[in-house]
């Protein structure tokens, strides 16, 4: 049977040209010379870390970021910038940016119950940190990839793994 995989994946090599591009401009411009302002990715936890000398600060070093990423063509959607800001110690901050990779169990949900109400013959099941849709026909999965882009058009779901 016909199926693919609806996966919430970023695209980390343009995060990381992204936030290396961030670092060298904050690196070059006038205003952050003999500051702590820098930025980094952490790879493994999928975070992204601004060090800065005041919360203004941090809110121009957030600024490069999002003006390189969507020069990158990363949606902006992937970051979490709730992160709240901390103290280090005398008058440096920093604030953590997560990178959202893989669907979490109540967008799942979210996702079986708009294919559910969509009434195409499609089974959609939750595996892990990823959404199956199975069908009899490639048609029906084709229209069922049209209802969630248009349904979930606020996070950046892609389909992988389509098999015929």
């Amino acid at each position: 049977m016909p199926s693919f995989d609806t996966v919430l994946e970023p695209n980390m090599v343009e995060i990381r040209n992204g936030v290396d591009n961030s670092a060298k401009e904050i690196a070059t411009r006038f205003d952050f010379k003999g500051t702590g302002a820098r930025i980094e990715l952490k790879d493994k936890e999928k975070e992204i870390v601004l060090y800065g000398d005041s919360d203004f600060q941090l809110e121009q070093i957030s600024a490069v970021l999002i003006d390189k990423l969507t020069k990158r063509k990363v949606e902006l959607t992937y970051l979490d910038m709730s992160g709240k800001v901390e103290k280090l110690g005398g008058d440096k901050v920093k604030q953590v940016y997560k990178v959202k990779a893989g669907i979490e169990s109540d967008l799942a949900k979210k996702i079986v119950n708009a294919i559910k109400a969509s009434k195409i013959k499609v089974q959609a099941s939750i595996q892990g940190d990823e959404v199956r849709v199975t069908g009899k026909n490639r048609d029906d999965l084709q229209a069922t990839m049209a209802i969630l882009r248009k349904d979930m058009s606020d996070v950046p779901l892609t389909y992988t793994n389509f098999r015929d």
